[in-house]
């Protein structure tokens, strides 16, 4: 007997269940004619992805050029894994901004703290990452794979 993969799409249901388990991730970004990618900690909550970051340049490029590709996966195995891609423009609410800035930002800040509790206090494990990002999740699709024996 061996195992062979079968592929599917995962539904909007899987790809947030996916989305809501896991705490890294990837963002994909281009500048020029250069495509560069980082892993970055995150929480997907209410169909948007949060995440925190510091100044850099990565933020100097994501100011002129929003659009990103942010991918999760869970590898169990060879042929037994999922993965999603969400697609958007990514957004730094400003905590000294407009109304729906700050009120972007303090949703961000509660949102992290449900993976670190310290974050944004005084016993913040990565106090440089000041930054708060959002990505809504509305543009994702997932794939996934099985072993199959035969």
């Amino acid at each position: 007997m061996s195992n062979t993969p079968m592929f599917r799409v995962l539904t909007t249901s899987e790809c947030f269940a996916l989305l809501e388990s896991q705490y890294v991730g990837r963002m994909a970004f281009t500048f020029r004619d250069r495509v560069d990618i980082e892993p970055v900690h995150y929480v997907c909550k209410d169909r948007r992805i949060w995440g925190r970051t510091q100044l850099g340049t990565k933020v100097a490029v994501l100011a002129h050029h929003p659009w990103v590709a942010f991918e999760v996966d869970k590898v169990d195995a060879l042929f037994t894994w999922q993965s999603v891609v969400v697609r958007g423009r990514v957004e730094f609410p400003d905590p000294e901004g407009s109304a729906h800035d700050r009120d972007q930002y303090a949703a961000g800040v509660a949102a992290f703290r449900e993976l670190v509790p310290e974050a944004f206090t005084h016993d913040d494990p990565t106090p440089d990452r000041d930054l708060v990002f959002v990505l809504p999740a509305t543009e994702l699709e997932g794939r996934a794979a099985v072993a199959r024996v035969r």
